[in-house]
């Protein structure tokens, strides 16, 4: 993420509380979107953990996959790779609560923004049900 963020536990504790609103303000924005088009609220919640994970968690989740994929044959070319991840002792940790973090970003978000969409689905059904009978 490129920010200064402190090591070990208290730096993951840093970019999940980051990935947290990152999730807040993907959902406000899916959810306004999806309130245009006539969507579900399930499109905005889906879609919007998709987008919050891979913004809040990209970077660290692509350092740990690579990590662990990819062969790292020689300890020059393993230097290479742990000197471009910020905290390498602590990257399980970061992505995990990067993760949380989104995810309770989107649950908060579809707590307080969606309180009118859910009036407006359940209105805009009523409305189909009369007009079919």
């Amino acid at each position: 993420m490129n920010l200064p963020l402190h090591f070990g536990f208290l730096g993951a504790l840093e970019a999940g509380l980051i990935a947290f609103l990152i999730g807040l303000l993907v959902y406000a924005g899916w959810q306004a979107v999806c309130r245009a088009l006539g969507w579900s609220i399930g499109h905005a919640i889906g879609w919007s953990c998709v987008f919050a994970a891979l913004i809040g968690a990209g970077v660290d989740s692509w350092n740990m996959f690579y990590l662990g994929m990819m062969k790292l044959e020689s300890p020059l070319y393993a230097r290479i790779a742990l000197q471009a991840i910020h905290d390498p002792d602590a990257l399980g940790a970061r992505v995990i609560c990067e993760l949380v973090g989104a995810g309770a970003g989107v649950v908060m978000g579809w707590q307080w923004f969606s309180r009118g969409h859910a009036k407006e689905n359940v209105l805009n059904d009523r409305e189909k049900t009369r007009i079919e009978h």
